[in-house]
């Protein structure tokens, strides 16, 4: 059995406008308070959904530069270990953060 499928591309910039229905159910939805929105149909977030949950894979931080002072040592130690020493930089420091936060918490 063959399948067809169909392609179209959406100009985001160049949308049709919305119609006198659709701007009146966004306007509905926008004063809806929001202990009238239905939530039955959204399932609980479990400690075991959260435990097998993974970061979104097209995230990526905004890096900055800046400039740090680093002991001679340390440097060395993390140049000694190949390429890649600014991003070990990054990952420590990373490492570091998430521990405060949650110890924060």
């Amino acid at each position: 059995m063959k399948t067809k499928t169909v392609r179209y591309e959406v100009d985001l910039a160049n949308l049709p406008p919305l119609t006198s229905a659709q701007q009146a159910e966004i306007k509905a939805l926008a004063e809806m308070p929001d202990n009238a929105i239905d939530t039955s149909d959204i399932p609980p977030l479990t400690d075991a959904f959260w435990k097998s949950a993974v970061r979104n894979p097209f995230y990526k931080p905004l890096k900055t530069s800046t400039t740090v002072r680093v002991d001679a040592d340390v440097l060395a130690w993390l140049k000694a270990q190949g390429k890649g020493y600014q991003t070990r930089i990054n990952a420590i420091l990373r490492d570091a953060m998430i521990r405060s936060l949650h110890h924060e918490n």
